[in-house]
């Protein structure tokens, strides 16, 4: 398996949990210019833990109206990016992996150089990631219940156990991305880039925006 493909396999849940104690994290951004398959594996995770930070004020129940609508536009633009960088991160994979037209990659319509004889795996490379990436956020969030003080010792038996199974989970994912991988350099297996076409955040397809468009006054 080429280097950065080995490392990607060997070092991603490592890296993950890196990244989520690292100072300023996630507020920093990633530096601009990179393209690289990296970049765009720690921007999905940043998009995630902002998405987690979001969807947890999102809940509150003693806030103002305004504050929870500002949270859910927060969560619409953090999932959007989060999706854009799955996506890219796809196409990087594939094309390091010959599998798909280095033309057409970044296309709506990508075309796969996949041979007859692979199995096109239902899920692809770039989701796994983007699983993985909520399975380390999960981790640390139910390890901190773990450590808790202010609960009783039933809680936090509840939580390690709950802890274990996440731990498993993400041994098991990260372990069919490392198959999938190698299967697919191999061409015994193949995946391929999938557009979201998140039609709600496009204002040329979303009838409720395209209906608000319409009532307005035509521009001066």
């Amino acid at each position: 398996m080429p280097p950065d493909l080995e490392r990607l396999a060997r070092e991603l849940t490592a890296q993950h949990d890196a990244w989520l104690q690292a100072p300023g994290w996630p507020a920093r951004v990633p530096p601009a210019g990179d393209d690289g398959l990296w970049h765009w594996v720690q921007a999905n995770h940043r998009c995630n833990s902002l998405l987690w930070a979001e969807e947890d004020l999102a809940r509150r129940t003693r806030v103002a109206d305004a504050e929870i609508a500002a949270n859910k536009r927060a969560i619409d633009r953090h999932n959007q990016a989060r999706n854009d960088a799955t996506e890219r991160i796809d196409e990087i994979l594939l094309l390091r992996l010959g599998l798909v037209d280095a033309a057409s990659a970044g296309s709506a319509a990508p075309r796969s150089l996949a041979g007859p004889e692979a199995r096109l795996n239902s899920e692809t490379a770039g989701s796994m990631i983007d699983r993985l990436s909520i399975l380390a956020l999960k981790l640390r969030a139910m390890r901190a219940q773990t450590l808790r003080t202010d609960v009783d010792a039933a809680h936090r038996e509840a939580s390690a156990v709950k802890l274990a199974q996440l731990l498993e989970q993400r041994q098991d994912l990260a372990g069919c991305l490392h198959a999938l991988l190698a299967e697919s350099l191999a061409g015994r297996a193949c995946f391929k880039v999938y557009r979201q076409f998140k039609m709600y955040n496009d204002p040329l397809l979303n009838p409720a925006l395209v209906a608000e468009r319409g009532s307005l006054p035509p521009a001066a």
